[in-house]
């Protein structure tokens, strides 16, 4: 079932608030996890078309990420030097109380007229929870705990007298003021397995999946939207990709193969081991990079899948498969993040508002 949509697409971009950018490959990269960087980046991004911007949650050095900048503060830096853009910051259950996370978001959500929104990340990298002494669940535990820390939020944000009774969080006649602006910040969740999809037909605004093929998407679009309705609620789908455009597809296709050639295999591996185990650990084994191969792996949510990789016109047709598939949202990690941000918004985006419209006289399919 095709679904095409009448809304605009939405970009996003990976902040790089995590040093070595969003490969592990040795390749050259012009790219910075600084403050200073992200700033121009952001005023790059909310200049050429960008709608959000995405940070990463990251406690620990592992995988060619050294340096991690809090995600919450750091999204916060990047929305006072912004105007428009929106920051979805990464929130993770367990260092993070619902509490804190609902007064932290709506104070950001006042001081930045509303530009503020959340990631709850369920977690994948146990490594890191044993790192700072925080209790690792099981698979389908940690979507749980999640989907009571939206609920929680969700419940802060909009009920005086606020009580809660769950197996993670209790809340007993909790009023939190001043409550955010109107419309409520958009919560934001990732994941693959039964648990994740479940979880996001059940409670997020908008459901994040790795990066994968249109006719792959569109079976994570149908079921998630059928189970959506059941629960008389609507989720948006955003979609992993990696993009590298260049003036022709030769060019585009050897910085891909310069990016594999130069991968870190012992970190890819070690990545691949920690992820993989995460996925493995879901009851029916089809968690997030379940099927990742090694080249998957050097781009950290099977960007490269996607296959935004060519020439303007042919990514621009490529993200039109994807939103017919289901896709609102793509979100997009980039090599040099400066220049390719300014690059993709100039001539890439307006290329896909073309065929938008042209797509708009089409009768749209039945959903």
């Amino acid at each position: 079932m095709s679904h095409t949509k009448r809304e605009p697409l939405k970009f996003a971009y990976w902040v790089p608030n995590v040093s070595g950018g969003l490969i592990i490959s040795n390749i050259e990269q012009r790219t910075s996890w600084t403050i200073d960087y992200n700033r121009k980046l952001a005023q790059i991004a909310e200049e050429n078309g960008f709608d959000y911007a995405l940070s990463q949650i990251r406690f620990t050095a592992g995988y060619g990420a050294e340096f991690q900048h809090e995600s919450v503060s750091f999204s916060h830096a990047l929305l006072e030097a912004t105007k428009k853009l929106k920051v979805i910051a990464a929130i993770l259950p367990g260092p993070w109380n619902p509490a804190l996370a609902a007064k932290q978001i709506a104070t950001i959500n006042h001081l930045t007229n509303g530009r503020v929104a959340v990631n709850v990340v369920s977690g994948w990298f146990r490594g890191e929870f044993a790192a700072i002494g925080e209790h690792w669940l099981d698979h389908d535990e940690r979507y749980r705990r999640s989907e009571e820390f939206i609920r929680a939020l969700r419940g802060i944000w909009t009920e005086d007298n606020f009580t809660f009774r769950g197996d993670f969080y209790r809340f007993n006649n909790y009023s939190l003021k001043p409550k955010p602006l109107d419309p409520q910040p958009e919560i934001f969740q990732g994941g693959s397995s039964r648990a994740a999809r479940d979880m996001a037909a059940r409670v997020s605004d908008w459901y994040f999946t790795n990066g994968n093929t249109p006719d792959q998407i569109a079976k994570q679009v149908n079921d998630i939207r059928t189970k959506a309705k059941e629960n008389n609620h609507s989720v948006r789908i955003g979609v992993n990709a990696f993009a590298i455009v260049r003036e022709t597809e030769e060019e585009a296709k050897s910085v891909l193969a310069e990016i594999i050639e130069k991968a870190n295999p012992e970190a890819v591996n070690a990545f691949g081991h920690e992820v993989k185990n995460a996925g493995k650990a879901s009851p029916e084994g089809e968690g997030n990079w379940a099927k990742s191969t090694f080249e998957d792996l050097v781009q950290y949510n099977d960007g490269f899948r996607s296959n935004l990789i060519g020439t303007p016109r042919q990514v621009a047709e490529r993200i039109i498969d994807l939103k017919r598939a289901g896709a609102d949202l793509i979100l997009l990690g980039f090599l040099h993040f400066q220049e390719e941000v300014e690059y993709f918004g100039k001539h890439v985006i307006p290329l896909v508002r073309e065929l938008e419209a042209a797509d708009a006289v089409q009768p749209v399919a039945a959903e």
